[in-house]
């Protein structure tokens, strides 16, 4: 009698439905399995470059990014708060102190360009590593003997931005695949998380006269932190090809969309820029403080900015882009009138932090318009609209500083960034994005 056959569970292969080869029939199932085992290894390899080769590595070297991002958060920052010191140092009035932020955001415009090329050519690795030592290196020398030291020394770390950041966003989306939306949130909450905290440590270190002891610990942690990542086994993250079925979309803009689109970008981050970089200035002026809360102002702009882009990805599932866009841009407009025209901690703070609340949204919508318009284009044109707005982000605090000078009143120079939410709402009616798709 023929006994039934025992049933197992088991996690081992079922060589049976691989099509071994027929000469492995009168095979040992140790010699099977080595033979399958192999087999499906070099297939492996073949198929998936990174995530097979070393996952472990790959969130080691996610989360030192989430570090890199909070340091460069708090490098790119940190000049605001501590510009009215360095005013008083120096004398400087408000158009040679716009200059910290026309040449910190030049040297991120050449290093956006520069990394491009790197990237292309060296992978990931050169490029962030090389733009974090750079963070590292020119904030540390930021409180230089002279006013002309420390430009160059924004310069440094201002380069050192423009290499790091598109690198790490790159390397994120590219690696991460189908989880890279938020892998990505990660990453740029990590990098809030940086400009949040600048504020209250530029208060501390100001109140405890420990500025360059500051300055010194957090470039030391980048330059340390460089080093780190030097070491670490990047790879080569896995590339998406592009269908030629996707073809259709790029045809649904052309050079003059692209034209209004890099407008948005430019003024957009200009605008951001712009109210931060100036806004603990103008909170120190605007009213009387017994000690120098004032610093605090950005953190309060930061704020809004992050609990709106939180706020924001959730509205997006259930209103249009441009009704989303509209709305913020007339919460941001709000907000900018309170906080330019207030005299009062508190409506400084709340100022700055509708105005940041408003602003959190657009952003994510640029980006979103520029793929969905672009199809397989966007990774072209969107290296032009990033450069436009490194620009922007260059040209617009010191046009801040220049109307100040000239009208004697700052509270006047905030007026460009109030105008660049009144320009952008003028360029969004003219793209009409709801009929695009």
């Amino acid at each position: 009698m023929k006994r039934p056959a025992r049933e197992t569970v088991s996690d081992e292969p079922d060589f049976d439905h691989f099509h071994l080869p027929q000469r492995l029939g009168t095979a040992t199932p140790v010699i099977a399995r080595t033979v399958w085992l192999r087999q499906n290894a070099m297939m492996s390899s073949k198929t998936q470059t990174w995530a097979m080769v070393s996952p472990s590595s790959q969130s080691v070297i996610f989360y030192l990014l989430c570090a890199g991002f909070v340091i460069n958060g708090i490098v790119i920052s940190l000049i605001g708060p501590i510009l009215p010191m360095f005013m008083a140092k120096w004398g400087l009035n408000d158009s040679r102190a716009g200059l910290f932020s026309l040449v910190q955001f030049s040297g991120s415009f050449i290093g956006v360009l520069a990394s491009s090329a790197l990237i292309s050519a060296k992978g990931f690795k050169p490029a962030i590593t090389l733009g974090i030592a750079l963070l590292g290196l020119g904030f540390a020398l930021l409180n230089a003997a002279t006013f002309v030291l420390a430009l160059a020394a924004s310069g440094l770390y201002g380069l050192g931005y423009g290499f790091a950041t598109p690198g790490t966003n790159l390397w994120v989306g590219e690696s991460y695949g189908a989880r890279r939306a938020s892998a990505l949130s990660v990453m740029n909450l990590a990098w809030g998380a940086g400009a949040i905290s600048s504020s209250p440590l530029a208060m501390l270190a100001m109140r405890t006269a420990h500025v360059s002891l500051l300055l010194n610990v957090v470039g030391v942690l980048g330059v340390v932190l460089a080093l780190v990542l030097l070491r670490m086994p990047f790879g080569k993250p896995p590339q998406e090809e592009n269908s030629s079925s996707g073809e259709a979309k790029n045809k649904i803009a052309g050079t003059g969309v692209a034209i209004w689109l890099g407008i948005l970008f430019f003024v957009y981050v200009g605008a951001e820029v712009g109210t931060s970089y100036w806004a603990p200035t103008h909170a120190q002026r605007a009213t009387t403080w017994s000690s120098n809360t004032w610093a605090l102002a950005p953190m309060f702009f930061f704020a809004g900015l992050l609990g709106g882009r939180g706020a924001a990805a959730a509205i997006l599932l259930h209103c249009q882009e441009g009704m989303v866009a509209v709305g913020g841009l007339l919460l941001a407009a709000t907000g900018e009138t309170a906080f330019l025209a207030g005299h009062s901690p508190v409506t400084l703070f709340a100022g700055a932090f509708v105005a940041g609340l408003g602003l959190a949204g657009i952003f994510p919508i640029l980006i979103a318009w520029l793929s969905k318009w672009y199809g397989t284009r966007a990774r072209k044109v969107g290296g032009v609209m990033f450069a436009l707005a490194a620009l922007g982000s260059a040209l617009m605090p010191p046009l801040v500083g220049v109307v100040s000078r000239y009208s004697a009143s700052l509270r006047i120079g905030l007026l460009v960034p109030l105008a660049g939410c009144v320009v952008m709402l003028t360029v969004i009616g003219v793209l009409r994005p709801a009929t695009r798709g």
